[in-house]
Formats: structure tokens, C-alpha cells, sequence
């Protein structure tokens, strides 16, 4: 596998060493069963696979390069790099400006750009509309293009399923970056709809079996489907493709109900007709990350920190994989833990911050620590020296690294 070129701040002194052991130990990625760091009075419990992944670490390489290779030149990012804080900060103090926020408002306004000007589409990519305003500026978008293979790789077997007259299931969220980039994209060679969850494959699925009217769908849909849509029509063939982040496991139960609507509507003979096996849309490292999360929550820990963006899509996954077996902190960065104990974290479900207190009263406390895959495993290493520090565990920084 392709070795990035990553800046310093990036790298991590004990998170590296754990994963070069892991991958000499496993070099086939078989063995998804956690790490254990046994010290003093904790015991850290880090899964398989946790942190960047190879589309951000492409990204990261290219927008650092971007910078490097175009001194005096101005340097846009589309919108966020990734949906991590740490990484944005630090290429907006490199000088990089985006001209988006994530919900595609217009920080800068394009007609300001330059053909001297470059600009980065981020790993999520970008629309066909975005990307043509863009290419009518004359700024350089090619060159650091960052977009995801694997998001690439979801645009390119819509098309193939556009070509074979299949209507496309986006299972995403329709607010996402990528998937807005994805039904732009799909939106070209096939009738498109975007699905949230299992709730709403039930609802198409009422659908498909015309228990509910096309003016059902549409009022439920609202927004959320191409133009000229016509469920009558456009679901007698269908193939379902995901946001790279999404739950996999979930991605495939959508599948999997769906393939069974149209079963029952038209039967077994012209199933394989009807609907498109699209398994390998799946994204490798959320895949990795989700399953390595599944063993993770199996040791049985006293409780979970979870370390990333908190509008990071394959983060907040993991803090739902967890929080069914154990209390779960979701934050940034160390800065989030207080010297006392306090930590401001996250709740996914309220979608605003709380100040709760790590337990301290156990003499061996058992913690496991994973970040999504935008969360620099720098971070990580601050983080556990924070929760060392708090926990007054005296062993040696070198003992942590040779654990």
C-alpha cells in the first residue's frame, strides 16, 4: 500500500508503534481483536483499526503539497478537508481559506477567483454544478484534487447502473457533502433517490409494494429525489449505493429489505434482474473501522472515548456502535478534559455539548480509545497522555510506547 508523505504534527510516537506491530502481526488484517496497553492503573483498549484511513491521508498529502509547490500564489479549499478541527485549523494556518462551510454556503464568493488562483476539492468531492462554476473562473482545480477513490468508485458504478437502467438508492444523509456530490453525480445517468436510514428503506418499501401512492412518496421524499422522478416507474429496477461513512452493517440491512420488497412485487425468477448487487461500494476502511469497533465493545471496558469531529459522519458511527454496551465520551482532543476530571462531550442524539466526569474511583480503570478516520493519531496520543495525567499513572512514557 501507497506510504503517504505526512506533516510531524500529524505523527504519533505511541499510536504508530501499536499499529506497525499490529500490521507485522497481521499483515492480512484477520485479526480484528483489540490491543490492550496494560500500566499502572489503566489499562488503554485500542481497536484494530482506528484513524486515518487512505483517502485522508491522500488528501492530506496533496493539500500540504499544494501549498509547498505554490508560494506567493492564493490557496482555496472547496469547503472542509475533512470533518476534523484540528486538521482544518491547521491548513487554514498555512495560509489555505475555504470558500464553502459544509452546508455549501458561500464563504468566498467564486467570482473573486483568479487562473492564478488553485483551488482543492476536498475528499468528499464535489458537484457537477459546483465543479463547472469552478472550472468557469479559470482557477486550477485539477491539480490537488483530493477526492476519495472510493467515493469515486460509488460515482462510477452509478453510472455503470444508470447505463443498465437502474434507478439509484443513495443510502446517506442528504445534507452530507458527499452526498450531495454523489446524487449530482448520479444524478446525470440515473433516476436518483437518497435514503437516511431503515425507517425510510420501509417507507420505499411500502412503495415498491403499492401499499403507498406515488403522492406519498413524494411528500415523504420531499427534496431528497431527482427531477422527474416516478416511483411507478423507477423502482421496478434499483441499486443501492452508500455514503462511504454510513454503518455498513445498515447498509447492507437496507439492501438486504429492499431485495426482498422486490421479491415479493415481482417475484424470484427476476430478482437478479431487478436488483443490482452493489457489495462492492462498501468502503474498505469503514468496514475495517466498524468491525474492529464490534471486538472492541466485546472487551468490556469501563467506558469509551471516542476522539474526532463531531460533524464527522464515520465518527459519530463508532460512538452509536459503542454506546449500546458502555458510556461513551465523545470529543475533539484533550483539550476537551479538564484537569478535575470533567470532560465536555458531545451527544449525538441532543447534537450539543455536556460537561460529564470520567469515573475515578476504580484502581484499574479500563478505557478504549479509538478516533475516526479524519482524527490524526497525534491526537490520540494526547489524549491518553491527558487521561494518564488525570489518572496519576506514573509509568514512563517509553514503558507506553514498548507496551
Amino acid at each position: 500500500m501507497k506510504q503517504f508523505v505526512i506533516p510531524e504534527f500529524y505523527r504519533s510516537p505511541i499510536i504508530a508503534k501499536v499499529k506497525a506491530k499490529r500490521k507485522l502481526e497481521d499483515p492480512r488484517k484477520q485479526d480484528f481483536s483489540p490491543t490492550k496497553l496494560t500500566l499502572e492503573k489503566i489499562e488503554f483498549i485500542l481497536p484494530r483499526h482506528f484513524g486515518f484511513c487512505y483517502g485522508v491521508e491522500n488528501a492530506i498529502e496533496k493539500s500540504y503539497r499544494a501549498i509547498q509547490e505554490n508560494p506567493g500564489k492564493r490557496i482555496f479549499l472547496l469547503s472542509q478537508m475533512i470533518h476534523n478541527p484540528a486538521v482544518n485549523e491547521d491548513l487554514q494556518a498555512n495560509g489555505i481559506a475555504f470558500l464553502q462551510d459544509t452546508h455549501g454556503n458561500e464563504l468566498i464568493t467564486f467570482d473573486t477567483l483568479t487562473p492564478e488562483d488553485v483551488v482543492i476539492i476536498p475528499a468528499f468531492g464535489t458537484t457537477l454544478e459546483i465543479e463547472t462554476a469552478l472550472q468557469q473562473t479559470g482557477a486550477n482545480i485539477t491539480s490537488y484534487n483530493t477526492t476519495c477513490p472510493f467515493v469515486e468508485k460509488v460515482w462510477n458504478r452509478s453510472q455503470k447502473l444508470g447505463e443498465l437502467a437502474h434507478t439509484v438508492i443513495i443510502h446517506g444523509k442528504y445534507d452530507h457533502e458527499e452526498t450531495r456530490a454523489t446524487f449530482s453525480h448520479s444524478n446525470v445517468n440515473a433516476p436518483t433517490l437518497v435514503i437516511k436510514n431503515m425507517d425510510e428503506a420501509v417507507f420505499l418499501g411500502e412503495v415498491i409494494a403499492q401499499r403507498k401512492s406515488s403522492q406519498d412518496f413524494y411528500q415523504f421524499f420531499e427534496g431528497k429525489y431527482s427531477q422527474g422522478f416516478d416511483p411507478e416507474v423507477h423502482l421496478n429496477k434499483i441499486g443501492v449505493v452508500n455514503q462511504t461513512t454510513m454503518l455498513a452493517v445498515e447498509t447492507q440491512a437496507i439492501t438486504e429489505f429492499l431485495r426482498d420488497a422486490m421479491k415479493q412485487r415481482h417475484g424470484e425468477s427476476s430478482l437478479k434482474e431487478r436488483m443490482a448487487d452493489t457489495r462492492d461500494t462498501l468502503c474498505y476502511a469503514t468496514n475495517d473501522n466498524q468491525s474492529s469497533t464490534y471486538e472492541l465493545a466485546k472487551s468490556n471496558p469501563d467506558f469509551a472515548v471516542v476522539i474526532g469531529g463531531y460533524n464527522s459522519s464515520n465518527t459519530t458511527h463508532l460512538v452509536e456502535i459503542l454506546e449500546q454496551s458502555m458510556p461513551v465520551f465523545f470529543i475533539t482532543g484533550q483539550e476537551c478534559i479538564d484537569d478535575d476530571g470533567w470532560v465536555q462531550t458531545f451527544d449525538i442524539h441532543d447534537s450539543r455539548e455536556k460537561r460529564l466526569r470520567l469515573p475515578m474511583e476504580k484502581n484499574l480503570v479500563r478505557i478504549a480509545i479509538t478516533s475516526g478516520a479524519s482524527c490524526p493519531d497525534s491526537v490520540v496520543d494526547r489524549v491518553m497522555l491527558k487521561i494518564m495525567e488525570l489518572y496519576q499513572d506514573t509509568t514512563p512514557f517509553d514503558n507506553l510506547m514498548n507496551a
